[in-house]
């Protein structure tokens, strides 16, 4: 996978109200090597305390702050906002820029017309009704892992993702049945 220092990818989230939301989100964040989650409004940092943040990635991703997500951004980075808006890309179609601001708007509204207009891409998935704000953040999360060209060791990440209670392997499979040899 890229190392952090080379990609910067920001999650911006617009006014969330769910501290469980949230910890999800900052869960994804760790495991999809997120540099920072930004954040506007009062109600997270009222509801913070109830945080659902089980691998205290709050303390190794920055969880900030902002009251604009797009003021004294640097020029290389490109948002995407990520909403059901007429005339926005199908996740599955879109190409992920190397550095990026992905924008997601809180539980219970949009993200408003204003950050809409100033974006460089406006993506949706492609679901029927809409899916909770962490889902969301994974799903946009993995399809960015999926479409890149990142080298993956699988073994040696499995080995440093699972937990100390996981020590499966798999037998050998012969690729003509899909078998175990």
């Amino acid at each position: 996978m890229d190392s952090i220092s080379q990609v910067q990818l920001i999650i911006g989230l617009l006014d969330p109200k769910s501290p469980a939301n949230v910890g999800s989100v900052l869960r994804a964040a760790g495991c999809y090597q997120v540099n920072e989650v930004w954040y506007t409004g009062k109600r997270f940092a009222r509801a913070v305390i109830y945080q659902t943040d089980t691998k205290d990635l709050a303390s190794k991703i920055p969880l900030m702050q902002h009251d604009d997500l797009l003021a004294n951004l640097p020029v290389d980075i490109k948002v995407v906002c990520v909403e059901f808006v007429e005339g926005a890309q199908s996740l599955v179609e879109f190409t992920h820029p190397h550095h990026a601001l992905y924008v997601f708007g809180p539980e219970d509204g949009s993200i408003p017309q204003s950050i809409v207009d100033q974006a460089h891409a406006v993506v949706f998935v492609p679901t029927i009704g809409c899916m909770n704000l962490a889902a969301t953040v994974n799903v946009v999360l993995y399809d960015r892992l999926a479409k890149s060209s990142s080298t993956i060791d699988n073994n040696a990440l499995i080995r440093t993702s699972r937990d100390t209670n996981n020590r499966l392997k798999r037998a050998a499979v012969s690729s003509d049945t899909q078998q175990p040899a």
